[in-house]
């Protein structure tokens, strides 16, 4: 009897083996979810995590929570610093001139090419995009999207489904929250998830969210070095139209009117942006909320010019800090949903944007230049027991890349067109030998919105070398020295050997990228 009962044993333990094996085999199997955040536009000096004295005026606590919990990057790029050919890198993993979306007015974003989405969601993970799309053609890759038409609207936007488009009434950020975690809760919980939450805020013409109109009314941002920048030497700077006292429109970005008193908005050429989705009391509200300090403007003297150009700057501030704020709390309403619901420890989530931004910067808004403000991306990163908290990362890395990181985390491999590479050995303190020491930027949108000549380049740790084909404009900066990028050194006495190096790399680089020789032109 003992025998057999020991016989019994080992056979209920035999038994047990494989299932014990599979459950061992699943644990070492399971893929991590993805949340992919990304805002549009906005700036790394407005995130309080890198410590700008701007954004400790208006910190963001809940992005900084990811700082905090996960990986920082401070060297960050984007290839090309504008909307639509960001996002197009992000989704393949290529730089614009393979994925074929090289401009904001390219007729549309080729979708019958290899994508994230679409390599995640062969290999079993459920996909999904809610917010701006903004690459004209239908999303392709995800089994869900939900997304804003064009631009999209701050107040009561439209968003386009695949079966319709519906106006909701409501904030874009607050939507864009809602519709993620209504998509979160009845997503098929037997996969994993791979989901783009698309933040309009804070682009232009920064609307806040009615309960942030006058948060920041009384906060006084200090004034960039440089805002009164001269362009000395700097061709191309010196013609771009995106400054923000000669360029912006003062009724359609900084809410000016005509008069004390007066709530007519001054020149303002796309009236349906702004206001034309709200509705006649929410109209009413905003008039009311910024009748006082409109009329505050009146007070200046309208011949100082200086004064004037100061005035527009701490406007454009409090407008694009408010905006952001309303985005702080989407993260941080995002992140307490994956605490509650059990899904903090087996989620990837990134935070970033779609390019850099200035924020006064040689008396600038808007993006497009090589120079630091707009080339740089803020990336932030968490995924609990992978990456330690609080690590920095300040290896050279582009948006081209995280396509395959995100494959590498998810045990899939990385396909070979694919010109970006995995940043994850950098996340987890492994050894890393030749990892690049320069990035290639190709900007094409000229002639075109500001005014910005095409042109390419290359980055450096210390040095950037920039070069405006179209007019054969070199401008070399030494970012040690010099990291505002004030002083081009470019032809002086001293630069003849750095300028050799970087021209030899920079062929180099867009030799490995396959740059055609006509884009160059």
């Amino acid at each position: 009897m003992k025998q057999l009962k020991y016989i019994k044993e080992i056979s209920f333990c035999l038994g047990l083996l494989p299932v014990i094996g599979q459950a061992t085999e699943n644990k070492q199997e399971k893929r991590p979810n993805i949340l992919f955040i990304m805002s549009d536009d906005h700036a790394v000096q407005a995130i309080s995590a890198y410590g700008h004295s701007l954004s400790k005026l208006a910190p963001t606590p809940n992005i900084d929570r990811l700082a905090k919990q996960g990986a920082l990057f401070t060297a960050n790029y984007c290839g090309n610093s504008i909307c639509g050919p960001s996002r197009a890198a992000i989704l393949t993993g290529k730089h614009s001139h393979l994925n074929g979306f090289m401009q904001n007015s390219n007729k549309s974003f080729d979708g019958s090419q290899e994508t994230l989405p679409k390599i995640l969601q062969r290999n079993g993970y459920e996909t999904a995009i809610v917010g701006k799309w903004h690459l004209i053609s239908k999303p392709t890759g995800f089994d869900y999207w939900k997304i804003l038409n064009d631009q999209g609207e701050y107040n009561n936007p439209d968003f386009i489904t695949e079966k319709d488009t519906t106006r909701y009434p409501g904030y874009v950020t607050d939507l864009i929250t809602d519709f993620t975690k209504e998509w979160l809760d009845h997503r098929d919980k037997e996969k994993p998830f791979f989901l783009m939450m698309h933040h309009k805020a804070p682009h232009r013409n920064w609307v806040p969210a009615e309960r942030h109109y006058n948060i920041y009314d009384n906060t006084v941002f200090p004034l960039p070095e440089n805002y009164f920048d001269d362009y000395e030497g700097r061709y191309a700077a010196s013609h771009q139209k995106m400054n923000i006292y000669r360029d912006m429109y003062e009724g359609h970005d900084l809410k000016m009117v005509v008069s004390r008193g007066s709530d007519s908005l001054r020149f303002d050429p796309w009236p349906h942006v702004f206001m034309g989705k709200m509705t006649s009391d929410e109209k009413q509200r905003y008039r009311v909320a910024y009748r006082e300090k409109n009329d505050l403007f009146f007070d200046l003297d309208q011949n100082d010019e200086k004064s004037v150009a100061i005035w527009k700057f701490q406007r454009y501030m409090q407008e694009y800090m408010a905006t952001i704020k309303s985005v702080d709390e989407s993260v941080g309403e995002i992140l307490d949903y994956l605490d509650k619901n059990g899904l903090t420890d087996n989620t990837i989530v990134v935070y970033t944007t779609d390019q850099g931004f200035y924020l006064g910067e040689h008396g600038w808004f808007d993006k497009r230049f090589m120079y630091e403000e707009s080339m740089i991306m803020p990336l932030l990163m968490r995924y609990p027991g992978k990456i330690n908290p609080g690590k920095k990362v300040s290896k050279l890395t582009q948006n081209i890349d995280f396509a395959p990181t995100f494959l590498d985390y998810c045990g899939i491999e990385i396909p070979k067109e694919m010109q970006g590479v995995s940043f994850r050995p950098l996340l987890e303190n492994k050894s890393v030998k030749n990892w690049r020491e320069s990035l290639y930027y190709h900007y094409y949108e000229f002639p075109g919105f500001h005014s910005v000549r095409a042109h390419y380049g290359i980055k450096t740790d210390r040095y950037k070398l920039i070069h405006f084909y179209k007019e054969n404009n070199w401008e070399l900066f030494d970012l040690k020295s010099d990291p505002h990028e004030m002083n081009n050194i470019s032809g002086r006495k001293g630069t003849e050997k750095i300028t050799s190096k970087l021209k030899s790399e920079l062929q180099r680089l867009q030799k490995h990228y396959e740059v055609p020789d006509e884009h160059c032109k």
